[in-house]
């Protein structure tokens, strides 16, 4: 299963972070934080895939995970995401 590391990584190939930002009106350190954190917010990760045209549900689920504390229970949802969906 892909990361929304790989999500931002793809957006940063195609434009420069100033752009993202602007684009999605965020802050000048949203993308160099969500970096540093090592995953995106579910509405940041939404914003990307639909300006990149994927699909926004899956990616607000994946960022939605990735921001979970480490459990059973997240380990359960992220193999569950895994087979349903090839992101």
């Amino acid at each position: 299963m892909q990361t929304t590391m790989n999500l931002l990584d793809t957006a940063l190939q195609l434009n420069p972070a100033p752009y993202w930002h602007e684009k999605l009106k965020l802050s000048r350190n949203a993308l160099h934080t969500a970096k540093t954190r090592g995953h995106l917010s579910p509405a940041i990760a939404g914003a990307l895939a639909e300006e990149l045209g994927q699909d926004v549900k899956t990616w607000i689920v994946v960022a939605a995970l990735e921001s979970e504390r480490e459990s059973a229970c997240k380990t359960r949802m992220l193999k569950r995401v895994a087979k349903l969906t090839s992101v």
